[in-house]
């Protein structure tokens, strides 16, 4: 069964081509500035051939137009005919409370996902145009959604509710949903499989850290806690996303600053984490650069402030499971920062966690342990796979749709 997976950022297609149940990857790629001049997509095929074509893209209908083109293109494709994808996988960022797990998508489940795009306004709309879209140019394929927030559906209500009115949730469903659940499914699973390890009986901490962060506490294979919350800025420090804040802190700056809602809102998201203390860049690897070769006080400063905030959480999880067993790291700066790393679990011997520096320094597979062997808690490094986890659960409902 091939089955294309779609990720649909309000400018962007992101995109996988899987053969399932195999998990083998024909091709992925990106339709990218979709609305914007330069626009251009990129296919790269599993055999290495890539091409890059710039054109005019006006919206997603239009991108994924011509993608499916490039897909069963002589030259550059990877199928003979369109018919030959047999279903669309689609990342749907929020679930709402509406959604548990992924779910064939209809005109009622539309609908459904419609009601949810309060919750999540810069990335649901998106997510849906890509439904929309594929609906209009491939109407006889069956369609699957797959939601960042099912996975944390596990959490307890004493863990997600808020300590606002209960009215206020009743009436608004306002609670913490948690995201990258896909992520953190999969590298707590991949972990497990590597270790030969039952996910039933064990305690793990799942760090997923890129520019966007989250910490996820996953007892006996089911997310108990994770840190965003009803939306992706609670938690971790992240690139331009502050993370946990005394909300009397946004009152006060809006009252001060003579600023409204929509400006609070931009601040929050895209100027603060790690650029507003730096003021250097959201990117870690320019943080690290100006921080240990420039001497700059602010950039360490940030550094310092990030790393507080991933071990605070860690700790804080390890006592909510009562124990640890395996400690895992993935994401853009969970994957190639060494230095997060280790300094991350600096000081975590109390937990039975023996960190070994050298294999750290030495990684170079994309699934290792980086722990002593005397360890009681494991640490490794997963590379995540949110699109696999999409392609497999969209095939798990085709079939049990056959």
């Amino acid at each position: 069964m091939k089955i294309l997976v779609l990720n649909c950022g309000s400018s962007s297609i992101k995109y996988n081509l899987y053969e399932m149940p195999d998990k083998k990857l024909l091709t992925k790629g990106i339709v990218d500035k979709i609305g914007l001049n330069g626009a251009y997509i990129k296919n790269e095929r599993n055999d290495g051939h890539t091409c890059k074509i710039e054109g005019e893209i006006v919206d997603h209908q239009a991108g994924l137009d011509y993608l499916l083109g490039i897909l069963i293109s002589k030259k550059h494709g990877s199928i003979e005919k369109i018919e030959d994808i047999n279903a669309v996988g689609h990342r749907v960022v929020h679930g709402g409370e509406k959604f548990n797990g992924s779910i064939l998508i209809t005109k009622e489940m539309i609908a459904m996902m419609e009601e949810c795009i309060e919750l999540a306004p810069l990335h649901n709309p998106p997510n849906l145009e890509g439904i929309y879209a594929i609906t209009a140019l491939l109407p006889d394929i069956p369609q699957v959604g797959v939601f960042d927030t099912a996975f944390h559906h596990t959490m307890p209500q004493e863990h997600y509710l808020y300590a606002i009115p209960y009215s206020l949730y009743e009436k608004y469903k306002i609670r913490r949903y948690g995201f990258h659940g896909s992520s953190h499914r999969y590298v707590s699973e991949r972990a497990c499989e590597i270790l030969k390890l039952k996910k039933d009986n064990l305690k793990i901490i799942t760090c997923h850290l890129g520019n966007g962060a989250s910490i996820a506490a996953i007892k006996n294979g089911r997310s108990i806690d994770t840190s965003m919350g009803m939306t992706p800025v609670e938690g971790l420090i992240m690139g331009t996303r502050c993370g946990d804040i005394d909300a009397g802190v946004l009152t006060y700056i809006m009252n001060r600053e003579e600023i409204g809602i929509a400006a609070t809102n931009t601040l929050i998201n895209k100027h603060s984490g790690v650029v507003g203390i730096s003021g250097i860049s959201s990117d870690m690897r320019d943080i690290m650069e100006a921080a240990f070769n420039k001497n700059n006080k602010r950039a360490k400063l940030s550094l310092d402030m990030y790393i507080y905030r991933v071990k605070k959480y860690i700790g804080s999880y390890a006592a909510a499971m009562g124990g640890l067993d395996l400690l895992i790291f993935t994401g853009g700066i969970g994957e190639n920062s060494d230095y997060i790393r280790e300094e991350v679990t600096r000081d975590l011997e109390f937990l039975g966690l023996h960190f070994d520096a050298d294999r750290n320094k030495a990684l170079k597979a994309k699934d290792m342990i980086i722990s002593r062997e005397r360890s009681k808690v494991k640490v490794m490094v997963i590379q995540t796979n949110e699109e696999l986890v999409i392609a497999s659960d969209t095939y798990d409902v085709i079939e049990k749709r056959a």
